[in-house]
């Protein structure tokens, strides 16, 4: 990537840590080699982070969505959930896999999936954990391109997956399943 495509004020989400501030384009020396560094921001976690300029593209730092690609993640967590059948381990490292490759689309699908209506589903507390970092996430980014705070934003997905058609059918037919083996 380029050095113009960052610049001070940007915000950018990085894969392990979510939406952060482009703080500065630097040059710095370590030793006898000079590097240009993003300077990244994390305001939520008290943290700067200093990436190369030529590393990246495989640290996976990359510019928000936009609101239409917003649009389709929103979209992607409408959907039904996909169950998945498999041991609950490799299913939890998938969803982490997922979270930690920074797609956007990926931690829709993990929120998806994850999500337990609170009136109806209990969750174990793995479950817990990886559906709020993955919400936390999505919700983060979401929130800065809305221009919402952070609270509002997990609300009003949250609200989406509850009020989504497609979900509401899963639901009937996974109970009409259930009805039927019991």
């Amino acid at each position: 990537m380029a050095q113009a495509e960052f610049k001070k004020g940007d915000y950018v989400v990085y894969p392990a840590h979510g939406v952060g501030e482009v703080q500065a384009i630097e040059k710095q020396t370590f030793g006898d080699q000079e590097l240009e560094l993003v300077v990244v921001k994390f305001e939520k976690n008290r943290m700067t982070l200093r990436i190369p300029l030529d590393k990246v593209d495989i640290s996976g730092l990359r510019k928000l969505s936009s609101k239409k690609e917003m649009d389709k993640i929103v979209g992607i967590i409408k959907e039904a959930p996909q169950s998945k059948r498999m041991i609950w381990s490799r299913r939890a490292q998938m969803y982490e896999d997922k979270i930690n490759s920074g797609n956007p689309e990926n931690v829709a699908e993990v929120v998806r999936d994850l999500y337990r209506n609170v009136k109806k589903d209990e969750q174990s507390f793995s479950e817990r954990q990886i559906y709020q970092k993955a919400l936390e996430r999505l919700s983060s980014e979401y929130a800065t391109i809305m221009k919402l705070d952070l609270d509002k934003a997990n609300l009003k997905l949250e609200k989406v997956m509850e009020n989504s058609p497609e979900r509401q059918v899963s639901e009937e037919s996974s109970e009409e399943t259930l009805e039927d083996e019991l």
